[in-house]
Protein backbone atom coordinates (compact mmCIF):
# COMPACT_ATOMS: atom_id res chain seq x y z
CA UNK A 1 0.00 0.00 0.00
CA UNK A 2 1.27 3.17 -0.30
CA UNK A 3 2.19 6.17 1.59
CA UNK A 4 2.22 9.84 1.18
CA UNK A 5 5.23 11.35 1.06
CA UNK A 6 5.44 14.01 4.35
CA UNK A 7 8.08 16.59 4.84
CA UNK A 8 8.24 20.29 6.66
CA UNK A 9 7.91 22.76 4.18
CA UNK A 10 6.48 26.62 4.86
CA UNK A 11 6.07 25.74 8.19
CA UNK A 12 4.11 23.12 8.39
CA UNK A 13 3.70 19.62 7.92
CA UNK A 14 2.98 18.40 4.15
CA UNK A 15 1.66 15.35 2.32
CA UNK A 16 2.21 15.09 -0.84
CA UNK A 17 0.58 12.18 -3.31
CA UNK A 18 0.14 11.77 -7.06
CA UNK A 19 3.26 12.50 -7.75
CA UNK A 20 5.78 10.62 -9.98
CA UNK A 21 8.50 8.34 -8.01
CA UNK A 22 11.22 10.91 -10.06
CA UNK A 23 9.34 14.22 -9.80
CA UNK A 24 11.97 16.63 -8.61
CA UNK A 25 12.16 18.79 -5.89
CA UNK A 26 12.40 21.68 -8.25
CA UNK A 27 9.04 20.32 -10.27
CA UNK A 28 7.30 20.28 -6.81
CA UNK A 29 8.04 23.66 -5.88
CA UNK A 30 7.72 25.86 -9.14
CA UNK A 31 4.38 24.08 -10.21
CA UNK A 32 2.82 22.20 -7.40
CA UNK A 33 3.54 24.74 -4.06
CA UNK A 34 4.18 27.59 -6.03
CA UNK A 35 7.14 29.04 -5.14
CA UNK A 36 9.13 30.18 -8.07
CA UNK A 37 11.94 31.61 -6.33
CA UNK A 38 13.68 28.46 -7.20
CA UNK A 39 14.99 28.60 -10.59
CA UNK A 40 15.96 26.19 -13.12
CA UNK A 41 19.27 26.86 -14.69
CA UNK A 42 21.03 23.55 -16.05
CA UNK A 43 18.76 20.66 -14.62
CA UNK A 44 21.72 18.68 -13.83
CA UNK A 45 23.28 20.23 -10.63
CA UNK A 46 25.95 22.51 -12.12
CA UNK A 47 25.16 26.39 -11.89
CA UNK A 48 23.22 26.13 -8.33
CA UNK A 49 20.00 28.36 -9.44
CA UNK A 50 18.11 25.76 -7.82
CA UNK A 51 19.78 25.21 -4.82
CA UNK A 52 17.63 24.58 -1.66
CA UNK A 53 18.47 23.75 2.11
CA UNK A 54 17.21 20.26 3.65
CA UNK A 55 17.05 19.94 7.35
CA UNK A 56 17.34 16.35 9.18
CA UNK A 57 18.11 15.10 12.92
CA UNK A 58 21.78 15.79 13.56
CA UNK A 59 21.36 12.75 16.14
CA UNK A 60 22.09 15.13 19.09
CA UNK A 61 18.85 16.75 19.47
CA UNK A 62 19.31 19.34 16.79
CA UNK A 63 19.18 19.60 13.07
CA UNK A 64 21.73 19.75 9.94
CA UNK A 65 21.13 21.96 7.05
CA UNK A 66 22.64 21.08 4.27
CA UNK A 67 22.33 23.02 0.68
CA UNK A 68 21.53 20.72 -2.77
CA UNK A 69 20.02 20.84 -5.90
CA UNK A 70 16.71 20.44 -6.43
CA UNK A 71 16.84 19.71 -10.05
CA UNK A 72 18.29 16.53 -9.18
CA UNK A 73 16.53 15.56 -5.98
CA UNK A 74 13.58 13.17 -6.47
CA UNK A 75 10.58 14.56 -3.99
CA UNK A 76 10.05 10.95 -2.32
CA UNK A 77 13.82 11.40 -0.59
CA UNK A 78 12.27 14.64 1.31
CA UNK A 79 10.22 12.29 3.44
CA UNK A 80 11.16 12.92 7.16
CA UNK A 81 12.86 15.93 6.65
CA UNK A 82 12.46 19.59 6.50
CA UNK A 83 12.95 22.01 3.23
CA UNK A 84 13.78 25.53 3.16
CA UNK A 85 13.77 27.83 -0.02
CA UNK A 86 14.40 31.47 -0.73
CA UNK A 87 10.73 31.97 1.18
CA UNK A 88 11.56 30.67 3.80
CA UNK A 89 13.94 33.82 4.50
CA UNK A 90 11.86 36.67 4.63
CA UNK A 91 10.93 37.56 8.28
CA UNK A 92 7.91 37.30 10.15
CA UNK A 93 7.39 41.03 9.90
CA UNK A 94 8.67 41.63 6.56
CA UNK A 95 12.07 42.38 6.97
CA UNK A 96 14.86 40.81 5.08
CA UNK A 97 17.04 38.06 6.43
CA UNK A 98 20.36 39.42 7.78
CA UNK A 99 21.76 36.64 4.40
CA UNK A 100 18.95 39.17 1.89
CA UNK A 101 19.74 42.16 3.40
CA UNK A 102 23.74 41.62 2.80
CA UNK A 103 23.14 40.62 -0.54
CA UNK A 104 21.24 43.93 -0.84
CA UNK A 105 23.96 46.25 1.08
CA UNK A 106 26.88 44.86 -1.20
CA UNK A 107 25.38 45.37 -4.87
CA UNK A 108 25.35 41.16 -4.36
CA UNK A 109 22.38 40.63 -7.09
CA UNK A 110 22.45 41.83 -10.63
CA UNK A 111 20.07 40.45 -12.93
CA UNK A 112 19.50 38.41 -10.52
CA UNK A 113 18.57 34.83 -12.18
CA UNK A 114 21.12 33.27 -10.09
CA UNK A 115 20.48 35.21 -6.79
CA UNK A 116 18.16 32.69 -4.92
CA UNK A 117 20.37 30.09 -4.88
CA UNK A 118 23.36 32.29 -3.71
CA UNK A 119 21.14 33.06 -0.72
CA UNK A 120 20.26 29.55 0.38
CA UNK A 121 24.01 28.26 0.05
CA UNK A 122 24.99 31.60 2.56
CA UNK A 123 21.91 30.50 4.40
CA UNK A 124 22.89 26.94 5.33
CA UNK A 125 26.88 28.74 6.24
CA UNK A 126 24.65 30.85 8.03
CA UNK A 127 22.88 28.33 10.16
CA UNK A 128 26.60 26.58 10.40
CA UNK A 129 28.16 29.59 11.90
CA UNK A 130 25.89 32.20 12.99
CA UNK A 131 23.69 32.47 15.85
CA UNK A 132 21.79 29.39 15.82
CA UNK A 133 18.78 29.65 18.33
CA UNK A 134 19.21 27.78 21.22
CA UNK A 135 15.28 27.03 21.63
CA UNK A 136 14.79 29.36 24.59
CA UNK A 137 13.16 33.33 23.74
CA UNK A 138 15.69 35.64 23.20
CA UNK A 139 18.85 33.46 23.30
CA UNK A 140 21.51 32.17 20.88
CA UNK A 141 24.93 31.38 20.42
CA UNK A 142 27.19 33.22 19.07
CA UNK A 143 29.45 30.77 16.29
CA UNK A 144 32.97 31.49 14.67
CA UNK A 145 32.81 33.58 11.49
CA UNK A 146 34.34 31.43 8.94
CA UNK A 147 36.84 32.52 6.52
CA UNK A 148 36.89 33.99 2.99
CA UNK A 149 38.32 29.99 1.98
CA UNK A 150 35.20 28.52 3.35
CA UNK A 151 32.91 30.54 2.15
CA UNK A 152 34.41 30.30 -1.15
CA UNK A 153 33.93 26.57 -1.30
CA UNK A 154 30.35 27.02 0.09
CA UNK A 155 29.60 28.85 -2.89
CA UNK A 156 31.53 26.64 -5.69
CA UNK A 157 27.77 25.50 -6.46
CA UNK A 158 26.49 28.38 -7.58
CA UNK A 159 27.34 30.51 -10.75
CA UNK A 160 26.75 34.01 -11.97
CA UNK A 161 27.39 35.63 -14.68
CA UNK A 162 27.02 39.01 -13.84
CA UNK A 163 28.84 39.89 -10.71
CA UNK A 164 32.16 38.64 -10.74
CA UNK A 165 31.22 37.26 -7.60
CA UNK A 166 33.23 39.54 -5.27
CA UNK A 167 30.44 41.43 -4.00
CA UNK A 168 28.52 38.02 -3.33
CA UNK A 169 31.13 36.96 -0.90
CA UNK A 170 31.23 39.93 0.36
CA UNK A 171 28.10 39.91 1.75
CA UNK A 172 28.39 36.19 2.67
CA UNK A 173 31.26 38.29 5.03
CA UNK A 174 29.04 40.78 6.13
CA UNK A 175 25.96 38.69 6.73
CA UNK A 176 27.21 37.86 9.85
CA UNK A 177 26.91 41.33 11.20
CA UNK A 178 23.26 41.33 11.56
CA UNK A 179 21.25 40.02 13.96
CA UNK A 180 18.11 37.79 13.24
CA UNK A 181 15.04 38.83 14.09
CA UNK A 182 13.44 35.82 14.94
CA UNK A 183 16.35 32.73 15.17
CA UNK A 184 15.44 29.40 13.32
CA UNK A 185 14.38 27.17 16.29
CA UNK A 186 16.45 23.78 15.22
CA UNK A 187 15.43 22.00 18.55
CA UNK A 188 11.12 22.80 17.85
CA UNK A 189 12.19 21.83 14.06
CA UNK A 190 13.71 18.70 15.80
CA UNK A 191 10.52 17.62 17.15
CA UNK A 192 8.43 18.57 14.40
CA UNK A 193 10.88 15.97 12.39
CA UNK A 194 10.57 13.28 14.71
CA UNK A 195 7.02 13.42 14.48
CA UNK A 196 7.61 12.35 10.94
CA UNK A 197 10.36 9.43 11.66
CA UNK A 198 9.26 6.24 9.99
CA UNK A 199 10.42 3.00 12.33
CA UNK A 200 10.05 0.78 8.88
CA UNK A 201 10.47 0.93 5.41
CA UNK A 202 8.89 3.94 3.64
CA UNK A 203 6.45 2.64 0.68
CA UNK A 204 5.37 5.09 -2.29
CA UNK A 205 3.96 4.27 -5.80
CA UNK A 206 3.10 6.03 -8.68
CA UNK A 207 1.49 4.87 -11.68
CA UNK A 208 2.76 1.55 -11.21
CA UNK A 209 6.22 2.46 -10.06
CA UNK A 210 7.51 2.17 -6.58
CA UNK A 211 9.34 3.87 -4.49
CA UNK A 212 10.99 2.21 -1.53
CA UNK A 213 13.34 3.77 1.99
CA UNK A 214 14.22 0.41 4.07
CA UNK A 215 15.35 1.38 7.32
CA UNK A 216 17.73 -0.90 7.85
CA UNK A 217 20.21 -2.85 5.57
CA UNK A 218 18.64 -6.53 6.28
CA UNK A 219 15.47 -4.48 4.48
CA UNK A 220 17.66 -3.33 1.86
CA UNK A 221 19.21 -6.85 0.99
CA UNK A 222 15.65 -8.82 1.32
CA UNK A 223 14.37 -5.67 -1.66
CA UNK A 224 17.19 -6.27 -3.20
CA UNK A 225 16.88 -9.97 -3.48
CA UNK A 226 12.85 -9.76 -4.30
CA UNK A 227 13.47 -6.96 -7.02
CA UNK A 228 16.80 -7.62 -8.21
CA UNK A 229 16.31 -4.97 -11.36
CA UNK A 230 15.20 -2.14 -9.13
CA UNK A 231 17.09 1.18 -9.34
CA UNK A 232 19.54 1.39 -6.08
CA UNK A 233 19.45 5.44 -5.59
CA UNK A 234 21.97 7.18 -2.93
CA UNK A 235 22.58 10.82 -3.38
CA UNK A 236 20.94 11.20 -6.93
CA UNK A 237 23.65 13.43 -8.14
CA UNK A 238 24.03 11.20 -11.25
CA UNK A 239 21.13 9.11 -11.74
CA UNK A 240 18.93 12.66 -11.67
CA UNK A 241 20.77 13.49 -14.61
CA UNK A 242 19.11 10.09 -15.96
CA UNK A 243 15.70 11.29 -15.63
CA UNK A 244 16.18 15.46 -16.17
CA UNK A 245 18.70 14.79 -18.70
CA UNK A 246 18.43 11.61 -20.90
CA UNK A 247 14.50 11.37 -19.73
CA UNK A 248 14.88 7.47 -18.66
CA UNK A 249 12.47 5.14 -16.81
CA UNK A 250 14.23 4.26 -13.92
CA UNK A 251 11.62 1.62 -12.92
CA UNK A 252 11.14 0.59 -9.49
CA UNK A 253 13.93 2.65 -6.77
CA UNK A 254 14.83 1.35 -3.40
CA UNK A 255 16.55 4.94 -1.77
CA UNK A 256 19.08 4.07 0.99
CA UNK A 257 19.47 7.77 2.43
CA UNK A 258 17.42 6.78 5.34
CA UNK A 259 19.77 3.85 6.46
CA UNK A 260 21.48 5.15 9.55
CA UNK A 261 23.43 2.26 9.24
CA UNK A 262 25.13 3.01 6.15
CA UNK A 263 25.81 6.81 7.42
CA UNK A 264 28.44 5.19 9.96
CA UNK A 265 32.44 6.50 9.83
CA UNK A 266 34.98 3.59 12.11
CA UNK A 267 38.45 4.40 12.34
CA UNK A 268 40.54 1.85 13.51
CA UNK A 269 43.76 0.99 14.23
CA UNK A 270 44.30 -0.52 10.94
CA UNK A 271 40.85 0.85 8.70
CA UNK A 272 38.59 3.45 8.33
CA UNK A 273 35.41 2.06 7.33
CA UNK A 274 32.72 4.41 5.56
CA UNK A 275 29.58 3.68 4.94
CA UNK A 276 27.86 3.51 1.74
CA UNK A 277 25.24 6.25 2.71
CA UNK A 278 28.20 8.44 4.12
CA UNK A 279 27.85 11.77 1.71
CA UNK A 280 31.08 12.42 -0.51
CA UNK A 281 31.34 15.68 2.10
CA UNK A 282 31.79 14.27 5.38
CA UNK A 283 33.55 10.78 3.83
CA UNK A 284 36.60 13.08 2.45
CA UNK A 285 36.52 15.14 5.93
CA UNK A 286 36.98 11.94 7.94
CA UNK A 287 39.97 10.50 5.58
CA UNK A 288 41.57 13.96 5.25
CA UNK A 289 42.45 13.31 9.02
CA UNK A 290 44.82 10.58 8.28
CA UNK A 291 45.36 11.82 4.55
CA UNK A 292 45.95 15.53 4.33
CA UNK A 293 47.11 15.06 0.46
CA UNK A 294 43.37 14.63 -0.05
CA UNK A 295 42.29 18.35 1.17
CA UNK A 296 42.69 19.67 -2.47
CA UNK A 297 40.99 17.16 -4.39
CA UNK A 298 37.96 17.52 -1.08
CA UNK A 299 37.84 20.89 -2.42
CA UNK A 300 37.74 20.05 -6.08
CA UNK A 301 34.94 17.30 -6.48
CA UNK A 302 32.27 18.64 -7.96
CA UNK A 303 30.88 21.13 -5.43
CA UNK A 304 29.27 21.72 -2.09
CA UNK A 305 25.95 20.62 -2.52
CA UNK A 306 26.57 17.71 -4.75
CA UNK A 307 29.21 16.98 -2.00
CA UNK A 308 26.53 17.36 0.31
CA UNK A 309 24.31 14.95 -1.27
CA UNK A 310 26.45 12.41 -3.25
CA UNK A 311 27.69 9.86 -1.13
CA UNK A 312 30.84 7.72 -1.23
CA UNK A 313 29.56 4.76 -1.78
CA UNK A 314 27.31 5.89 -4.48
CA UNK A 315 30.20 6.81 -6.42
CA UNK A 316 32.37 3.33 -6.12
CA UNK A 317 29.06 1.76 -7.00
CA UNK A 318 28.32 3.76 -10.15
CA UNK A 319 32.17 3.51 -11.16
CA UNK A 320 32.14 5.94 -13.80
CA UNK A 321 35.73 6.23 -15.21
CA UNK A 322 35.64 9.87 -14.45
CA UNK A 323 34.64 9.80 -11.01
CA UNK A 324 37.21 11.62 -8.76
CA UNK A 325 36.79 9.38 -5.45
CA UNK A 326 38.20 6.45 -7.36
CA UNK A 327 41.69 6.31 -8.57
CA UNK A 328 42.90 8.16 -4.74
CA UNK A 329 40.95 5.34 -3.27
CA UNK A 330 42.53 2.44 -5.22
CA UNK A 331 45.69 4.24 -4.69
CA UNK A 332 45.52 3.67 -0.88
CA UNK A 333 44.79 -0.04 -1.69
CA UNK A 334 41.20 0.68 -0.40
CA UNK A 335 38.36 -2.47 -0.17
CA UNK A 336 34.97 -2.67 -1.10
CA UNK A 337 32.38 -4.11 1.16
CA UNK A 338 29.69 -5.95 -1.23
CA UNK A 339 26.26 -7.06 0.86
CA UNK A 340 22.73 -9.41 -0.05
CA UNK A 341 20.83 -11.92 1.62
CA UNK A 342 23.51 -14.16 1.60
CA UNK A 343 26.07 -12.07 3.39
CA UNK A 344 28.85 -9.50 2.56
CA UNK A 345 32.24 -10.52 0.79
CA UNK A 346 34.91 -8.20 0.17
CA UNK A 347 37.39 -7.45 -2.86
CA UNK A 348 40.10 -4.61 -3.76
CA UNK A 349 38.05 -1.56 -5.08
CA UNK A 350 39.52 -1.71 -8.32
CA UNK A 351 38.54 -5.60 -9.02
CA UNK A 352 34.91 -4.13 -8.77
CA UNK A 353 35.41 -2.70 -12.22
CA UNK A 354 35.19 -5.33 -15.28
CA UNK A 355 34.62 -2.99 -18.03
CA UNK A 356 32.92 0.37 -19.02
CA UNK A 357 29.85 0.16 -16.58
CA UNK A 358 29.93 -3.61 -16.01
CA UNK A 359 30.95 -4.54 -12.56
CA UNK A 360 31.63 -7.52 -10.76
CA UNK A 361 28.31 -7.63 -8.38
CA UNK A 362 25.20 -9.97 -8.63
CA UNK A 363 22.38 -8.33 -9.41
CA UNK A 364 20.74 -8.69 -5.30
CA UNK A 365 24.13 -7.36 -4.10
CA UNK A 366 25.19 -3.58 -3.40
CA UNK A 367 27.92 -1.53 -2.00
CA UNK A 368 27.51 -1.46 1.97
CA UNK A 369 31.31 0.04 2.76
CA UNK A 370 34.09 1.05 1.51
CA UNK A 371 37.16 0.03 3.35
CA UNK A 372 40.76 2.38 3.72
CA UNK A 373 43.76 1.50 5.22
CA UNK A 374 45.24 3.36 7.85
CA UNK A 375 49.10 4.82 8.08
CA UNK A 376 49.34 2.01 10.91
CA UNK A 377 53.15 0.17 10.53
CA UNK A 378 55.12 0.21 7.43
CA UNK A 379 52.19 2.80 5.85
CA UNK A 380 53.77 5.86 8.28
CA UNK A 381 56.35 6.15 5.46
CA UNK A 382 53.57 5.88 2.70
CA UNK A 383 54.28 9.02 -0.18
CA UNK A 384 50.86 9.62 -1.35
CA UNK A 385 49.17 12.52 -3.65
CA UNK A 386 46.12 13.05 -5.70
CA UNK A 387 45.65 15.36 -8.59
CA UNK A 388 42.76 16.95 -10.66
CA UNK A 389 43.31 18.41 -14.19
CA UNK A 390 39.47 20.03 -15.31
CA UNK A 391 38.93 23.10 -17.67
CA UNK A 392 37.41 24.79 -13.99
CA UNK A 393 39.14 24.95 -10.87
CA UNK A 394 35.90 23.17 -8.87
CA UNK A 395 32.51 22.00 -9.77
CA UNK A 396 33.69 20.54 -12.95
CA UNK A 397 35.06 16.84 -14.57
CA UNK A 398 37.86 15.62 -14.35
CA UNK A 399 40.02 15.40 -18.04
CA UNK A 400 42.27 13.49 -16.16
CA UNK A 401 42.25 12.57 -12.03
CA UNK A 402 45.69 10.71 -11.03
CA UNK A 403 46.52 9.46 -7.89
CA UNK A 404 50.52 7.76 -6.66
CA UNK A 405 51.16 6.31 -3.29
CA UNK A 406 54.26 3.89 -2.37
CA UNK A 407 56.13 3.22 1.18
CA UNK A 408 59.33 4.64 1.60
CA UNK A 409 62.34 2.51 2.33
CA UNK A 410 64.95 4.85 2.80
CA UNK A 411 65.20 5.83 -0.50
CA UNK A 412 63.93 2.18 -2.39
CA UNK A 413 60.23 2.10 -3.56
CA UNK A 414 58.17 -0.47 -2.02
CA UNK A 415 54.48 -1.48 -3.45
CA UNK A 416 54.00 1.23 -5.39
CA UNK A 417 50.04 1.85 -6.11
CA UNK A 418 49.38 4.31 -9.65
CA UNK A 419 45.75 4.52 -10.41
CA UNK A 420 44.02 6.97 -13.43
CA UNK A 421 40.58 7.81 -13.92
CA UNK A 422 39.56 9.28 -17.54
CA UNK A 423 42.53 7.31 -19.21
CA UNK A 424 40.43 3.92 -19.85
CA UNK A 425 36.92 2.32 -19.98
CA UNK A 426 37.06 2.14 -15.75
CA UNK A 427 39.37 3.30 -13.03
CA UNK A 428 42.58 1.17 -13.92
CA UNK A 429 45.97 0.99 -12.73
CA UNK A 430 49.00 1.53 -14.49
CA UNK A 431 50.48 -2.12 -14.10
CA UNK A 432 53.55 -1.53 -16.33
CA UNK A 433 54.54 2.09 -14.45
CA UNK A 434 54.11 0.22 -11.17
CA UNK A 435 56.42 -2.51 -12.45
CA UNK A 436 59.49 0.42 -13.67
CA UNK A 437 58.94 1.86 -9.77
CA UNK A 438 59.02 -1.54 -7.99
CA UNK A 439 61.61 -2.11 -5.72
CA UNK A 440 63.57 0.81 -7.43
CA UNK A 441 65.32 3.81 -6.08
CA UNK A 442 63.02 6.83 -6.42
CA UNK A 443 65.50 8.78 -8.85
CA UNK A 444 64.50 10.94 -11.47
CA UNK A 445 65.34 8.43 -13.92
CA UNK A 446 63.41 5.76 -12.27
CA UNK A 447 60.14 8.32 -12.75
CA UNK A 448 60.99 8.90 -16.43
CA UNK A 449 60.96 5.45 -17.07
CA UNK A 450 57.72 5.40 -15.25
CA UNK A 451 56.54 7.73 -16.99
CA UNK A 452 57.50 6.32 -20.80
CA UNK A 453 55.51 3.03 -19.16
CA UNK A 454 52.11 4.66 -18.92
CA UNK A 455 52.13 4.65 -22.33
CA UNK A 456 51.85 0.54 -23.11
CA UNK A 457 49.05 1.26 -19.80
CA UNK A 458 46.86 3.35 -21.64
CA UNK A 459 45.11 4.67 -25.10
CA UNK A 460 42.87 7.14 -24.01
CA UNK A 461 39.95 8.27 -26.02
CA UNK A 462 39.61 11.44 -27.39
CA UNK A 463 36.26 13.60 -26.17
CA UNK A 464 34.78 16.76 -25.54
CA UNK A 465 37.29 17.48 -22.05
CA UNK A 466 40.24 16.24 -24.00
CA UNK A 467 42.14 14.76 -26.52
CA UNK A 468 44.07 11.43 -26.37
CA UNK A 469 47.34 13.37 -26.16
CA UNK A 470 46.64 15.44 -24.05
CA UNK A 471 45.64 12.85 -21.14
CA UNK A 472 48.46 10.58 -21.94
CA UNK A 473 51.09 13.51 -21.71
CA UNK A 474 49.41 15.42 -19.08
CA UNK A 475 49.63 11.84 -17.16
CA UNK A 476 53.49 11.74 -17.38
CA UNK A 477 53.80 15.67 -16.23
CA UNK A 478 51.54 14.92 -13.15
CA UNK A 479 53.99 11.67 -11.99
CA UNK A 480 57.11 13.90 -12.43
CA UNK A 481 55.32 16.32 -10.50
CA UNK A 482 55.13 13.27 -7.93
CA UNK A 483 58.57 13.03 -8.33
CA UNK A 484 59.58 16.51 -8.02
CA UNK A 485 57.14 16.99 -4.80
CA UNK A 486 58.17 13.63 -2.75
CA UNK A 487 61.95 12.96 -4.22
CA UNK A 488 63.72 11.90 -0.75
CA UNK A 489 66.46 14.67 -0.39
CA UNK A 490 65.08 18.00 -1.82
CA UNK A 491 61.51 17.75 -2.05
CA UNK A 492 59.74 20.55 -3.52
CA UNK A 493 56.50 21.93 -1.84
CA UNK A 494 53.49 21.75 -3.36
CA UNK A 495 52.59 25.00 -3.45
CA UNK A 496 55.66 26.46 -5.57
CA UNK A 497 54.61 23.54 -7.95
CA UNK A 498 51.44 25.04 -8.32
CA UNK A 499 52.35 27.51 -11.42
CA UNK A 500 55.06 25.13 -12.56
CA UNK A 501 52.35 22.53 -13.25
CA UNK A 502 50.42 24.67 -15.63
CA UNK A 503 53.74 25.70 -17.25
CA UNK A 504 54.93 21.39 -17.81
CA UNK A 505 51.09 21.06 -19.13
CA UNK A 506 51.50 24.24 -21.81
CA UNK A 507 54.77 23.42 -22.90
CA UNK A 508 54.10 19.97 -23.73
Amino acid sequence: MTQPIRFYHRNAIREVSGASTTRTVLQYLREDARCTGTKEGCAEGDCGACTVVVGEPDGAGGVAFKAVNACVQFLPTLDGRALFTVEDLRQPDGSLHPVQQALVDCHGSQCGFCTPGFAMSMFALYEKHGHASTGCAHETTHKTVPSREEISNALTGNLCRCTGYRPIIDAAERMFDHAPLAPLNAQALARALDTLSRDDTFHYEHAGRQFHAPRTIEALAKLKAQKPDARILAGSTDVGLWVTKQLRDLGDIIYVGQIEAFKRVETGSEWIEIGAGVTVERAYEELAKTYPELEEMWQRFASLPIRNAGTLGGNVANGSPIGDSMPGLIALNARVVLASIDGTREMPLEDLYLAYQKKDMAAHEFVAAVRVPTRAGKRANLRFRTYKLSKRFDSDISAVCAAFAFIADGDVIREPRIAFGGMAATPKRAARAEAALADAQWHEATAQAAMRALSDDYAPLTDMRASSSYRLETAKSVLYRFWLETRPHDPVSKSKLDVRAIELVEAK
